[in-house]
């Protein structure tokens, strides 16, 4: 059949009138319903002060009552872990500046800005810019309150030490799973007679019983230290070199990561430097032979209906990316991770 006036008039009787909010389709009008006000306008993605996926803001002080958020966005604006190159104090900073981000997740038929109640809360209030251990605590103290509300902790960091602190709160009840999407294990002992850098959060985590080995995967590791890594064997983790990892081999990485971690409570962790340099140069460690956005969100997406109870972007360093190209990845794996908790069966809706 070939291209007639007829068809050019029942498109134009269909469309010419149509605004970008009235869709043809029930599923995408559902979703338009969400985003567009009459007359087709919806926000404009550079107005406006910047939050963490564009998120409304809740400003968040001792005894304020957020409990009838389903998420909570914050940010974690401390780098003093760090073993190699500093700057991932300003990773919030820089995804929150991040616009176009979401807010329809095309692979997972949501919009989690639109369909839950998210707020972006801030970032943890530091008592001290040169105290690790006070840092890690007061992270600790901050995510506690959020638990404590029935809301799901979301983090922007800072440096992976920043994992340690959030599952102290997180795994206070008991250890819970992770699932960690990562370049190297961290699960590394002392340095200089300190052992909460960001080279061990998961084995000084599973020492404290708030991480459980068994219900752990670690996906993406590569690098000259994987002689360091040994405690996340030994202590009964799973962990998926990079280099075993393929378009065709995902699909049998997400159901072992799916088995692994089970029906219980999960974390999700995911450090930029998993990506490849190409993708993500900005970052503290980087490391050659990573994953690429495309196998990073598949592997993600692929985790759809886990019991996730929390999770965090950590490690995007801006200054070493002049491109921003580090934090826009960044800020679209946060999107992805907050999607995946529309279906977690942890989150209550508000």
């Amino acid at each position: 059949m070939t291209w007639s006036n007829d068809k050019l008039a029942a498109l134009r009787k269909t469309f010419d009138a149509a605004t970008g909010g009235d869709l043809q389709s029930p599923n995408f009008q559902r979703i338009a319903d969400k985003i567009f006000s009459e007359g087709g306008r919806r926000p404009a993605p550079y107005a406006g002060m910047p939050t963490l996926l564009d998120a409304p803001h809740r400003a968040v002080v001792e005894g304020t009552d957020f409990s009838d958020l389903d998420v909570a966005l914050y940010g974690v604006p401390m780098d003093l872990g760090v073993t190699n190159r500093n700057g991932s104090r300003f990773g919030p900073r820089a995804l929150r500046g991040i616009e176009r981000v979401g807010p329809y997740n095309d692979a997972l038929d949501c919009a989690p800005l639109h369909e839950m109640a998210v707020a972006d809360i801030g970032d943890v209030p530091m008592q001290s810019r040169f105290d690790l251990t006070q840092s890690h605590a007061d992270i600790e103290k901050f995510v506690a309150n959020i638990v404590a509300q029935g809301v799901i902790p979301m983090a922007v960091g800072g440096d992976h030490s920043i994992s340690h602190a959030i599952l102290r709160a997180v795994g206070a009840n008991g250890p819970v799973g992770m699932i960690h999407i990562d370049a190297h294990c961290d699960t590394a002992g002392s340095y200089e007679g300190e052992k909460f850098h960001h080279g061990g959060p998961f084995r000084n985590a599973v020492l404290e019983g708030v991480l459980d080995p068994e219900r752990t995967i670690q996906i993406g590791i590569r690098g000259a230290a994987k002689y360091i890594w040994e405690f996340s064997e030994m202590s009964g983790m799973t962990v998926i070199e990079a280099s075993s990892i393929s378009e065709a081999s995902i699909p049998d990485i997400i159901r072992q990561a799916r088995a692994v971690i089970g029906d219980g409570p999960t974390y999700f962790s995911f450090d930029i430097d998993s990506l490849d340099p190409a993708f993500a140069p900005g970052t503290g460690t980087p490391e050659v032979g990573g994953l690429t956005t495309r196998e990073a969100m598949a592997l993600i997406r692929g985790m759809k209906g886990a019991n996730l109870v929390g999770g965090d972007v950590v490690e995007v360093a801006p200054a070493y990316d002049p491109t921003t190209n580090t934090a826009q990845n960044g800020a679209q794996m946060f999107f992805e991770i907050l999607s995946l908790m529309q279906f977690s069966p942890f989150r209550k809706p508000k």
